[in-house]
């Protein structure tokens, strides 16, 4: 069975996150959840990575571990 997977961009490559997607979650309706629990925890100071996963975990996604290449830039 294949797994659904979502990338989580940032600005920083070390804040990039990979996130499984729960079965019973359609594609767009991840996106609008995963959006709105991101948008919840801007809205209030002090949130972090562990908050905002804390939230996801609760609704059954899952944090996966991951590895980036090297740069393309020179």
């Amino acid at each position: 069975m294949t797994e659904n997977l979502m990338i989580l961009p940032a600005d920083e490559h070390e804040d990039i996150r990979l996130i499984k997607i729960p079965d019973d979650f359609e594609e767009h309706e991840a996106y609008r959840y995963v959006t709105g629990i991101i948008a919840k925890a801007e809205e209030e100071s002090g949130y972090d990575w562990d908050d905002i996963l804390d939230l996801l975990e609760e609704r059954g996604f899952e944090s996966v571990q991951f590895v980036i290449g090297p740069s393309l830039d020179y």
